[in-house]
C-alpha cells in the first residue's frame, strides 16, 4: 500500500472515531437521563470522564500529528488558507472539549439530586458544538485543493 494513502487512512480514522464517540456518548447520556435513574446516570458520567474522554482525547491530539505529517509529505505550505482554518476550529473544538469535561463533572458532583437545566444546555450546546465543529473541520480537509 503506498505511505500516502495508509498516512490519509491513519488520519482520517481518528477523525471519524472521534465524531462518532461523541455522538454516542451524547446519546447515552441522554438516555440515561430521560430513564430517571440517578444510578445509572452517575455510573455513565463517571465512565465517560474517566474512560471516554481521555481516549477520545487522545484521539484528538492524533489528528494534528498525522495531519501535520501528512501536509509535510506532500508538500503543502501551512500558509494556505484551509489548513489555518482548520487549525484554529480545531483550537475552538478543544476549548469546547474542555468546557464540556467541566459541565460533565459538575454533572457528576451533584450525584443524586436533580441537575439544573442551564448545566444541561450548556452541556448539549458544547457537545452539539464538538459535533459541528469536526463536521466543518472533516468538510475543510475534504475539499482541500488535490
Amino acid at each position: 500500500m503506498e505511505h500516502y494513502l495508509l498516512l490519509r487512512i491513519v488520519h482520517s480514522a481518528p477523525g471519524i472515531l472521534l465524531l462518532l464517540g461523541v455522538l454516542a456518548h451524547a446519546f447515552m447520556l441522554w438516555k440515561a437521563w430521560r430513564g430517571g435513574d440517578a444510578a445509572v446516570l452517575q455510573r455513565k458520567l463517571r465512565r465517560t470522564r474517566l474512560i471516554s474522554l481521555p481516549v477520545l482525547g487522545v484521539l484528538a491530539l492524533s489528528l494534528p500529528i498525522s495531519g501535520w505529517w501528512l501536509v509535510d509529505m506532500v508538500g503543502w505550505p501551512l500558509g494556505q488558507t484551509w489548513l489555518l482554518a482548520g487549525s484554529i476550529l480545531f483550537a475552538v473544538l478543544a476549548l469546547c472539549g474542555l468546557l464540556l469535561a467541566g459541565r460533565l463533572s459538575a454533572w457528576q458532583a451533584l450525584g443524586d439530586s436533580p441537575a439544573p437545566s442551564r448545566l444541561l444546555r450548556f452541556a448539549a450546546v458544547y457537545a452539539g458544538l464538538i459535533v459541528l465543529l469536526l463536521l466543518v473541520i472533516m468538510g475543510l480537509m475534504g475539499a482541500k485543493p488535490a
